[in-house]
């Protein structure tokens, strides 16, 4: 999700202090009682945004954007299990040689542990929009890293053990997909752009992020319909009945881990989808237990699949000897 789509969202809502209102004075909101029947704050209370005043000290926790403090141990653990898993994946990508998807799955862990960060910052300053800001950007964003991996892994599996069971020419998942993921952050920026200069009046602005992350599910599930396309052709052809005889295991653990990486990924995507639908006021937002479990353990889950089926299991030397007389080369990737 692009940067400038949540800045221009924040300050859509601290800038236009009337939607603020209106919000705030809706029956479904949590915060009305808080502030009565007239759903106004009080006087020079600014609960959120970077001008933002309130403190724990000086307002209670229902007045923040999620009405909790995020859970030091929840967040904390995803933390070391993202730091650990950079750390894996540093390991295996300089033991087999595959640059790109190390480089991927490297970025990703140090962008979930400054997301995972910010919440933990959330927990001590729940009012701090820098906090607020930083983890929404880097945890929403975190799985554009592994998918632009995996991506590519699709197209060199298909290259490397059978392009001609693929439907789509194997250079399509190469540029292809990641165009699409250039689109719909694309979109989400136009949106957050539209939303902040003019001061949240239109709905073009947030109708275009939704576009664009939706855009982005699409993409995400259409590529999990070509990758289970092709491992069912290939473990049905010969040149896969052969592979299974020749790399053993490894084989099906691969594409079985990898599958499972992308399919989690559609289900987080979705509930993010239906949570970004109902907005910053929405219920969604305000469920710390959905957040763990849809975002937090679904995204740590399919980053260690993906260090289970690494791709350094099967694109080898000895793999492709086998496969193919004559052939010594390793694919970087």
């Amino acid at each position: 999700m692009a940067p400038n789509f949540y800045a221009g969202l924040l300050m859509m809502i601290h800038q236009n202090k009337e939607i603020y209102d209106i919000a705030l004075s809706s029956p479904y909101n949590r915060l009305s009682p808080l502030f009565g029947m007239s759903g106004s704050l009080p006087p020079d209370v600014i609960t959120f945004g970077p001008d933002a005043t309130c403190t724990l000290d000086t307002c209670p926790i229902e007045w923040t954007v999620y009405g909790y403090r995020p859970s030091l141990a929840a967040n904390i653990t995803f933390m070391v299990l993202f730091g650990l898993g950079g750390v894996l994946h540093a390991i295996l990508g300089f033991r087999w040689k595959t640059w790109w998807f190390m480089s991927c799955m490297i970025v990703c862990s140090i962008n979930a542990c400054i997301g995972y960060g910010g919440r933990v910052w959330l927990y001590y300053e729940p009012f701090s929009f820098d906090a607020f800001l930083m983890q929404m950007i880097c945890i929403t964003i975190g799985p554009v890293w592994y998918c632009a991996a995996t991506y590519v892994i699709l197209g060199q599996t298909t290259t490397y053990f059978a392009p001609s069971l693929s439907r789509v020419k194997p250079i399509f998942f190469y540029f292809g997909f990641v165009t699409c993921d250039i689109i719909s952050l694309a979109l989400q920026a136009a949106g957050g752009a539209m939303s902040s200069t003019s001061s949240g009046s239109s709905h073009i602005g947030i109708d275009l992020a939704l576009a664009g992350l939706a855009f982005q599910v699409a993409t995400i599930v259409t590529f999990c319909s070509f990758l289970l396309d092709f491992i069912i052709r290939y473990f049905r052809s010969p040149q896969g009945r052969k592979a299974v005889t020749t790399i053993g295991p490894r084989l099906k653990i691969f594409f079985g881990f990898m599958f499972l990486a992308m399919l989690l990924t559609v289900v987080r995507s979705v509930y993010r989808l239906v949570e970004l639908h109902e907005g910053y006021s929405g219920e969604l937002i305000r469920e710390e237990g959905l957040f763990i479990g849809l975002e937090g353990v679904l995204v740590v889950v399919s980053f260690y699949c993906l260090s289970i089926g690494h791709p350094g299991l099967v694109f080898k030397k000895s793999t492709k000897g086998s496969l193919e007389a004559g052939s010594e080369n390793d694919v970087e990737l």
